[in-house]
């Protein structure tokens, strides 16, 4: 069984600038009293056969398990410059910086060396890489020469840069980067932090290519490994058949008015969240997400269709059947011209990202600082972000793409027991807390009704299916770390019969900053099984309730466990988190019982 004590982003956000370069030539071109001032405790605060009527037609193809790479980061509409704006959670929970830093998520950068001063550095036309815009190629022992501070060189998936102008810029600092020093530092920087677009990032810094191995000799043999991200086909077979899983394939067939997509993915736990469908201009492109791998259908379609189209899963044989409306009644001879990673099973965290246009439809103020997005998919899109992953959002700001992660949430706590769940739902909704200080977050407040945000796939690994027998489940959440328990909470009391008791504990600084308070009392009173208490860090005098904290005599009192098929989860700030689990740890809680996103 798979240890479930994940790190999953709330609001987290990577560095990057842009999507993935194609070429040499384009990547170089105990609380106190209320009152009194607070110490800090521990943390915050069917395909049809081909008809001889010439009516209906078939053609397809299987999956080949082995494919070009992917082109990291490159989706519709990207533009040659994407920055992705450090947090809090970066390094990810793994990385030996934060372990040594004892939970500080980041280290303190000198006066004008910010994300911005490197963005202008950048732009100035200095030479970062010391060879005066030459490209080389790097054998293996002119890379090792480079691993000082003063003289560092990294490889990253066969390219080479000169990381040294950029050591005083790193949000993790120059030990982070030392660890790769004169080395590939692929694995560990996909340890770390995988999403950062480093090869725009970086781009003023490159030194050129690895210089490519001679032959090995005939008769040598070597274990096989992951090369670029993508595994050599007969590992793929192998895994796959470890895993129980087959090699999807498509077919399509056509009448007069339609074309049909039919995809077998041999899986028995396909739904609609496992579909991403999305058609841009004359390509179309299709995204099947099986374990951790993605089937993709990419294609630039021989014939026009309209936007809409359909989308149906045959749940129990896995099929999926994606129904597209010609323009012309007109017979189409073939599906069309195929694209990058056409009929192709890669690791799905080597997909990339993915975007879309999102058109703004409205936003509300829900607290002095938090307000609730709604944004509309576009009407060619089939997209279904399962509960509790997470997208990205990109916006371009004075040049240069920005994107941060946020979980989308429901409309409302109250909603979704109103009327059932809509299958083709094309909004999605956002709690975002502004910063006014911020590069982001003062952007998107900034759109009018009407105007469009990038949406990429979803990320993530948590799974609600681990839930359907669960009895007590008990949330830990601090300010904006509320936002995934969200349709957590809705999907629970609706869809777990097993469920006896929910539990939330919702940490905040004031009572004003408290998301949704009314919508969870009036939740609670509702649903007995449903039970909220709110904790505050700087409470006024009036207020009656708890404050200070998260510490053990809070969570003994709120961690009762009616049986043994308990869960707990906890988002927010990285302190507050990493305290909390230390405490539910203390508390005798498995890891298997706890799952951690990061705020």
């Amino acid at each position: 069984m798979r240890t479930c004590l994940w790190f999953l982003p709330c609001r987290r956000s990577v560095l990057s600038f842009g999507s993935a370069l194609r070429g040499l030539n384009v990547l170089r071109h105990g609380a106190p009293h209320p009152g009194r001032p607070r110490k800090w405790v521990g943390g915050l605060a069917s395909a049809r056969p081909q008809s001889r009527s010439g009516r209906c037609y078939r053609r397809g193809g299987r999956a080949e398990k082995s494919c070009p790479a992917a082109d990291p980061g490159q989706g519709p509409g990207q533009g040659s410059r994407m920055l992705n704006v450090p947090s809090q959670s970066f390094p990810a929970p793994s990385s030996q910086q934060r372990v040594a830093s004892g939970g500080r998520s980041k280290v303190p950068l000198k006066q004008g060396r910010s994300l911005m001063d490197w963005i202008r550095l950048t732009k100035s036309g200095k030479d970062l890489t010391g060879l005066k815009g030459r490209l080389i190629e790097v054998t293996e022992e002119e890379l090792k020469k480079h691993n000082t501070k003063d003289d560092c060189w990294i490889c990253i998936r066969g390219f080479v840069y000169n990381v040294t102008p950029y050591m005083e810029y790193h949000p993790g600092g120059e030990d982070e980067l030392m660890r790769a020093a004169g080395s590939d530092g692929t694995d560990l920087f996909d340890q770390v932090h995988r999403w950062v677009n480093y090869e725009s990032m970086l781009k003023e810094c490159l030194v050129g290519r690895m210089a490519v191995k001679p032959a090995l000799p005939k008769d040598y043999h070597e274990e096989k490994k992951v090369l670029n991200g993508m595994l050599p086909k007969s590992q793929v077979a192998d895994t796959l058949a470890k895993e129980g899983c087959s090699s999807p394939s498509y077919d399509w067939f056509q009448t007069d008015s339609s074309v049909t997509i039919v995809i077998y993915t041999k899986q028995k736990d396909i739904n609609l969240d496992s579909v991403i469908v999305d058609h841009q201009d004359d390509s179309f492109r299709a995204e099947i997400l099986i374990k951790d791998y993605s089937y993709i259908i990419h294609v630039e379609l021989s014939h026009e269709i309209e936007e809409d189209f359909s989308v149906r899963v045959v749940e129990n044989v896995g099929k999926i059947e994606i129904v597209l409306k010609k323009k012309e009644n007109a017979s189409w001879k073939r599906l069309g011209h195929p694209l990058e990673n056409h009929n192709s099973l890669i690791l799905k965290k080597d997909t990339g990202l993915y975007y879309r246009k999102c058109r703004l439809i409205s936003k509300e103020g829900v607290t002095h600082d938090t307000k609730l997005f709604c944004l509309m998919l576009p009407p060619s899109t089939h997209l279904q972000v399962p509960v509790g992953q997470h997208v990205y959002l990109k916006l371009t700001i004075t040049g240069t793409e920005i994107v941060k992660p946020y979980t989308p949430v429901s409309d409302s706590l109250l909603s979704e027991f109103k009327e059932p769940v809509l299958l083709n739902n094309k909004y999605i909704y956002f709690l975002i807390k502004i910063y006014p200080a911020g590069l982001f977050t003062p952007e998107l407040d900034q759109l009018q009704i009407g105007d469009f945000v990038s949406v990429s796939n979803p990320e993530g690994s948590f799974k609600i299916s681990q839930f359907q027998e669960l009895e007590d489940l008990f949330l830990l959440a601090a300010g904006t770390g509320f936002t995934p328990m969200v349709k957590i909470l809705n999907y629970a009391l609706t869809n777990i019969p097993s469920l006896r008791k929910v539990k939330l504990m919702f940490f905040n600084k004031t009572e004003d900053d408290i998301i949704w308070r009314s919508q969870l009392e009036k939740l609670a009173f509702k649903d007995k099984r449903f039970d909220v208490e709110f904790v505050l860090s700087a409470p006024t005098s009036e207020w009656n309730g708890k404050w200070g904290h998260i510490s053990p005599a809070l969570l003994s009192e709120f961690l009762k466990r009616s049986s043994d098929k308990s869960k707990v989860l906890i988002c927010g700030p990285t302190p507050f988190t990493e305290q909390g689990i230390r405490l539910l740890h203390d508390r005798n809680f498995s890891k298997e019982e706890i799952h951690s996103f990061t705020a």
